[in-house]
């Protein structure tokens, strides 16, 4: 039936958004490739509602996945990286070793995540999308926004640079990150999620696009707040 064909055509336009996504980037058209980045995270999730709804689970549609999130949620922000490194005044060498972290943390991580049965509910160390997030969400606050702060930062090449070595840090981390994933929508069980939810609606209310780097920060925290609370053995 050609229902089974949805998700994996559609993890497919995942893939070609965060090729998609890499061209512009190395062009320097990094709004746009953050654009494309951002697409692909919404055809990530449609993959995924689809395959649940159509019940057209595979096992090539799962290594499909994965195969498509290495391209958009690491190849993409790499490059991304790689050109704002270069045009912090970074040299091409080192710049492309520090870009190169995001790709090579992003591929592994998936790689354990398809070999592991337990991060069904939780994730071990930053999921990939969510480090590709937080890559767009500093430029877009950059670019959308008159926080001076945000070009100051993407304009020093520490800081890229330590952004990219983070991130590809808590990619490979064993410390418990919550999913966004409810099983049921009671608040017990589910206190991170709302506490996450309600403290971002609030951020971008107040702050609008300039909150999107605060609330993956305050992703982390929280993720660590609720692990050291709940299984202060798993923190690291």
């Amino acid at each position: 039936m050609m229902k089974k064909h949805i998700p994996n055509s559609l993890t497919l336009l995942n893939l070609v958004s965060g090729f998609i996504a890499t061209l512009f980037a190395s062009k320097g058209y990094i709004e746009q490739a953050c654009f494309f980045i951002m697409a692909g995270m919404l055809l990530d999730f449609s993959d995924g509602f689809a395959a649940r709804l159509l019940k057209a689970y595979s096992d090539i549609g799962r290594d499909l996945d994965s195969l498509a999130d290495v391209v958009t949620f690491g190849v993409a922000p790499g490059a991304v990286i790689y050109f704002l490194l270069t045009g912090s005044g970074m040299a091409d060498l080192p710049a492309i070793a520090l870009s190169s972290l995001i790709p090579a943390a992003s591929a592994l991580r998936l790689a354990k995540f398809n070999n592991d049965t337990e991060q069904s509910t939780y994730f071990k160390g930053m999921a990939t999308p969510a480090s590709a997030f937080t890559v767009v969400a500093f430029v877009i606050a950059s670019r959308y926004t008159d926080r001076q702060i945000f070009d100051t930062l993407l304009g020093s090449a520490w800081f890229v640079g330590g952004l990219s070595l983070f991130l590809a840090m808590m990619m490979l981390v064993n410390t418990r990150m919550f999913s966004l994933k409810v099983s049921q929508l009671k608040y017990r069980g589910n206190e991170e999620r709302y506490i996450f939810a309600g403290v971002s609606l609030g951020l971008l209310i107040l702050l609008g696009l300039a909150a999107l780097p605060l609330i993956m920060i305050f992703y982390i925290l929280i993720s660590l707040f609720f692990v050291v609370l709940r299984h202060p053995e798993k923190a690291v």
